[in-house]
């Protein structure tokens, strides 16, 4: 249903995206993720036909991007990580100028708004004005607008940033329903958390494509290494320790925890420990954040 083959795009003498293959099957939740400025709002908005790609190719509901991207756009739900929709104007009436915007009109539109404000919880609110709506609200008004018109491919551009985690969780409920009934989703985000809620998963950095996989197979990405945590640690000072220890890949902050990943499999907690004082070290299994900043480690050459 999404196809990305080479995709490459270029400002000048920088490289934005770099030669990025993937593909989504129909149905699928499939996670883009990296950190912020990595190329994944590059790359959707190449997917969207927003963007001509400097090289390679892109399909989407099988109509190539760069013959027909009016077509891709008909044909496609976009929500930005930004809230893009009108402030002055109330739940309604943003719905209507969107589905305006999609062709929708007179009994097709009124029965489409109906029956997406109950899907989304947002029939109370359909004369609340836009700008005085919470967080969590907003984001499910934007959702209301892209799926409108029944796009069989949804994008989601870091789709759940800035909201309050229960208001996330019902959000990812949506996305699931929504991909139950057969719509392909493309979401990017910069959560790991989130990334775990994902059929399967490419790994972006730089501009390129780590890895790809499920979960599950990403972890196992770090065979040949050990995770552990050190909760309790003191700032800088433990990272700066820790990466002194032999074999150590990566130190990182998790939260309030450190995360360390060290080459090999040999029980390391005693000489971490006495390393650590004040800090408990316990061996863990690896997370998709270990996996990612070992991966990009690689990209750069420093694992």
């Amino acid at each position: 249903m999404i196809l990305a083959d080479n995709l490459s795009k270029r400002f000048g003498d920088f490289v934005a995206v770099d030669r990025v293959s993937f593909e989504v099957r129909t149905g699928e939740v499939f996670g883009f993720l990296g950190p912020n400025g990595a190329g994944k709002t590059t790359t959707i908005r190449m997917l969207c036909g927003i963007l001509r790609p400097t090289s390679g190719r892109a399909v989407v509901a099988g109509t190539d991007v760069a013959r027909d991207p009016e077509r891709v756009k008909a044909r496609i739900g976009y929500m930005s990580q930004r809230f893009t929709l009108y402030p002055d104007l109330t739940v309604s009436e943003n719905i209507a100028f969107y589905g305006r915007v999609y062709g929708l009109h007179g009994v097709r539109l009124r029965d489409r708004t109906d029956r997406i404000l109950g899907t989304l919880d947002l029939g109370s609110l359909r004369a609340r004005l836009a700008r005085d709506l919470a967080g969590g609200h907003r984001q499910r008004l934007a959702l209301a607008c892209a799926v409108l018109h029944e796009p069989p491919v949804l994008f989601l551009d870091e789709p759940t940033s800035g909201v309050d985690p229960a208001a996330r969780r019902t959000f990812w409920d949506l996305i699931y329903s929504l991909a139950e009934r057969g719509t392909t989703i493309l979401v990017t985000t910069h959560s790991m958390d989130e990334a775990e809620y994902c059929e399967r998963l490419a790994f972006i950095g730089s501009g390129r494509i780590l890895a790809c996989g499920t979960p599950s197979e990403l972890k196992q990405t770090l065979t040949g290494f050990t995770t552990y945590r050190v909760q309790g640690a003191a700032g800088d000072r433990a990272i700066r320790m820790l990466r002194e220890e032999p074999g150590v890949v990566s130190a990182t902050w998790s939260g309030t925890d450190l995360h360390v990943v060290i080459r090999g499999h040999e029980d390391r907690v005693p000489d971490l420990q006495a390393r650590m004082p004040g800090g408990t070290v316990q061996r863990i299994p690896p997370t998709l954040e270990d996996v990612f900043i070992h991966l990009a480690g690689q990209a750069s050459g420093r694992a």
